[in-house]
């Protein structure tokens, strides 16, 4: 008979912990310097796709905050901060580049994503697989008594 128990999560070395918040705190203090100086001071219009750029950085540093004390329920953040660098280098910046179109932009979009291949070292990957595809979801829906039953 098999067990229905969910896997158990992995412990993580604590290097690897202070190493993920050092990096949330690289990600809200070079974002929240960088970002919120322009959001709270750079005046004229800005083009839509910018507003929605910088706003959703904005809240990205802001919400690393959080990564400091707790770095492992914070990880959906990290794995977003990955995963956009990421498509950004392998699907826009490296075709550009080896097609020869490469652009100032992408060349400061590459400098500014590249750092990323940190982050792939020191990410606890073992845990985020348990976590994330392994360990059962919450339920979508109750059927009786059970934890959440009273929250609205």
């Amino acid at each position: 008979m098999q067990s229905t128990r969910a896997p158990e999560f992995p412990s993580v070395a604590m290097w690897r912990i202070h190493m993920l918040r050092l990096e949330y705190l690289l990600m809200a203090g070079v974002m929240g310097i960088f970002v919120w100086q322009q959001v709270l001071f750079e005046t004229g219009p800005w083009p839509a796709p910018r507003v929605i750029a910088k706003s959703m950085l904005a809240a990205l540093a802001l919400l690393s905050i959080l990564g400091l004390r707790y770095p492992l329920q914070m990880l959906p953040l990290m794995l977003l901060e990955t995963l956009w660098k990421t498509v950004a280098i392998l699907l826009i910046i490296l075709p550009a580049w080896l097609a020869h179109r490469m652009t100032p932009e992408l060349q400061v979009l590459f400098g500014e994503c590249i750092g990323i291949a940190v982050v792939y070292l020191i990410m606890p990957w073992r845990y985020v697989w348990i976590r994330y595809f392994l360990h059962p979801g919450e339920a979508w829906r109750t059927d009786g008594p059970g934890p959440g039953k009273n929250f609205a």
